[in-house]
């Protein structure tokens, strides 16, 4: 996919993150996936007071899109208010890998503009997959 239209997938991931769930740290995240078919699937952090048990936007994005039937992943916005952008976790980044590729680009936003641009290959560059079962 060659036109990705990354204001709209920031726009979704910021109004997901105003649903995030962050009693504890307070650190909300939004985060928005693009799938191959045009669909933006949205995403938010959900905490837990049993911090194990938290669920980042980039999860909850996927398998948004996976219950709605979606599969291929063709770009990730994530929006914080951090002081600079934030990468997926290390849990995020392997999810993301069982449904992208690994020249699928990421990026990462804060509140105020900064942003920061990956490839999930550059984020994660020996993921575990099914070549390895």
């Amino acid at each position: 996919m060659d036109n990705i239209p990354w204001e709209e997938l920031f726009a979704t991931a910021t109004q997901a993150r105003e649903r995030a769930h962050a009693p504890y740290s307070q650190f909300r995240v939004g985060a928005a996936v693009l799938y191959e078919d045009g669909s933006i699937v949205p995403g938010c952090n959900v905490e837990n007071a049993s911090y194990g048990l938290t669920l980042c936007a980039e999860r909850n994005a996927v398998a948004r899109g996976v219950m709605d039937g979606r599969r291929g992943l063709a770009a990730v916005a994530i929006v914080a208010d951090s002081a600079v952008p934030c990468t997926p976790c290390g849990m995020c980044r392997q999810v993301l890998a069982e449904f992208a590729t690994p020249a699928v680009p990421v990026r990462s936003r804060t509140l105020e503009g900064t942003e920061a641009q990956y490839t999930l290959g550059e984020l994660l560059p020996h993921a575990f997959g099914p070549s390895f079962l």
